[in-house]
Parts: C-alpha cells; sequence; structure tokens
C-alpha cells in the first residue's frame, strides 16, 4: 500500500511505502535511531550503569554478606536479581526520556513529530529503545550473577518476562517525563525523587515481609516491588509475592503507562510548543 504524504505546492508529495497499516520501515528507522544512540556512548550508557550494580553487589555483600541468609537464601544470591532489575528499570527510564527531554531542548523533536509515523509506532520506537538497552544490561549482570553464584536463573522464562515488563514499563514512564520536563533539571527531578526512591525502596535489597505494617501493604501497591521480586523469582527460585500475581499488576501498569503516552504522543501535549 502506497499512501501520499501531502506539502506545499512548490513540494513534490512523498510516498511513503506502508505493509497493511504500520509504516514498518519508518518504526524500525526510530527504533534503529534510539539503540545506536545509546551503542554511540556505550561507556556512558551501559558500562557506568554495570560498574554501579558491580560496586552495589561488593559494598553490600561485604558489609551484610558472609554467612547472612534472607529468604532461606544466602544474601548475594538474594540480593543480585533485585540490584539487576533495579538497573534494567532505571536504565530503561534514562533511555526514552533522556531521548526526548534532549530532543526538546536542541529543538529537533520537530524531526520525530513530522515523520509519516503515528502515535503508536512513535511509542514502539521508544519502547524498542528502551527494551534494547534493558536487555543487553541484564544479560550482561545476569550472566555476572551466574558466575558468582554458581548457578544460572531458576527460571529464565519467568526473569525474561518481568525484564521485558520492566522495560517496557519505565520505557514508557520516561516518555512521559520527557513529556512533561521541559528543562533537564525537571528531569532530575523526577529521576531523584520519585523513580531512584521506588527502586530502592521495593525490596531491593531487603525482603517487604520484614517490614511492619502499614509499609509492608503499601509495598504491595507498588509495581516497581512486583518487577524486582518477579526477577528475584526467576534468578533464585523465591518471592515474597506469588509471581503470577506480580505478572498481571506489571503487565496492566505497563499498559496503563503505555496508553498514557500514547495518549499524549496522539495529542502533542508538551511537544509542539
Amino acid at each position: 500500500m502506497t499512501e501520499t504524504i501531502p506539502g506545499p505546492a512548490h513540494y513534490r508529495a512523498v510516498p511513503v511505502r506502508r505493509f497493511g497499516r504500520v509504516n514498518w520501515l519508518g518504526l524500525a528507522t526510530l527504533a534503529r535511531r534510539e539503540i545506536m544512540r545509546f551503542l554511540s556512548v556505550w561507556q556512558q550508557t551501559i558500562f557506568a550503569p554495570l560498574m554501579t550494580a558491580g560496586l552495589f553487589v561488593m559494598v553490600f555483600a561485604l558489609a551484610l554478606g558472609g554467612g547472612r541468609t534472607v529468604a532461606g537464601l544466602p544474601y548475594l544470591a538474594f540480593m543480585g536479581p533485585g540490584v539487576l532489575m533495579m538497573t534494567v528499570i532505571q536504565n530503561a527510564f534514562a533511555n526514552s526520556s533522556s531521548s526526548i527531554i534532549s530532543a526538546k531542548m536542541q529543538g529537533n523533536i520537530v524531526d520525530t513529530l513530522m515523520a509519516p509515523l503515528s502515535a503508536g509506532e512513535i511509542l514502539a520506537g521508544y519502547l524498542l529503545g528502551s527494551l534494547g538497552r534493558a536487555v543487553i544490561v541484564a544479560a550482561v549482570i545476569g550472566s555476572g550473577l551466574a558466575l558468582l553464584t554458581g548457578g544460572g536463573p531458576a527460571h529464565p522464562g519467568w526473569a525474561l518476562a518481568f525484564v521485558v515488563l520492566g522495560a517496557l514499563m519505565l520505557g514508557g514512564l520516561g516518555i512521559i517525563a520527557g513529556i512533561v520536563a521541559q528543562k533537564f533539571d525537571q528531569m532530575a527531578a523526577i529521576t531523584n525523587f520519585i523513580v531512584t526512591p521506588l527502586s530502592f525502596l521495593s525490596g531491593t535489597f531487603y525482603s517487604v515481609e520484614a517490614l511492619p505494617q502499614p509499609f509492608r501493604a503499601l509495598s504491595h501497591w507498588n509495581p516497581i516491588f512486583y518487577l524486582i521480586d518477579g526477577a528475584r523469582y526467576g534468578f533464585a527460585g523465591v518471592s515474597d509475592a506469588p509471581p503470577a500475581r506480580g505478572l498481571a499488576v506489571c503487565a496492566l501498569a505497563a499498559a496503563l503507562v503505555a496508553g498514557i503516552a500514547w495518549r499524549w504522543l496522539r495529542s502533542g501535549y508538551r511537544m509542539k510548543a
């Protein structure tokens, strides 16, 4: 199917090749741009988070490790999946949010908005970029954890499902943050006061079952808790909540975030000013 994009009279109409209702070429181009954007500065986008995750594991393992066990696991085996998921979601959020806010600040966001792409295709392109970065980070950290603990994931399918859902959820949240923020300091505020506290206070370094009420109950209302708990089930085989419930909550949260991001991209909210 060939679609014609109209323009001013002194421009020739541009034919856009579509396969079905989706501009697959445009979608693939946007996704490739997002992936190449973070790969071109891999020292900052991949290596630095891996170093941070390694430092977390080393410091906490030395300070609280030894013979300590949590939920029947050695502390390193308990903490490792939480650190992995925390790094995954922070990188997924950073990838989409930094791409949009940088484009807005530099004035070239119009290049994306004026392309023959629907709001759904733009959303999918940004999410694929976040997913690509998250999967690379998860694969490297997961390999390191397997070497340290002497074994691979207990439930690889569950681990992959929660990594993908975490990347999509926080990638979508990054799109929303990138749309809302108008300056880099506003984006930093969202990261420092929302994303980082939620990831740290969701059972990354401890079991939420050890929390007193009402904090234990409140933790179960936090979707990021289910991401970290699900990653722990996938890698170590233990969890504080049923993994099926966690999967359902995370899928619902990811769909809700994606729906809001799609609606704002479709309306041009805070993007066309």
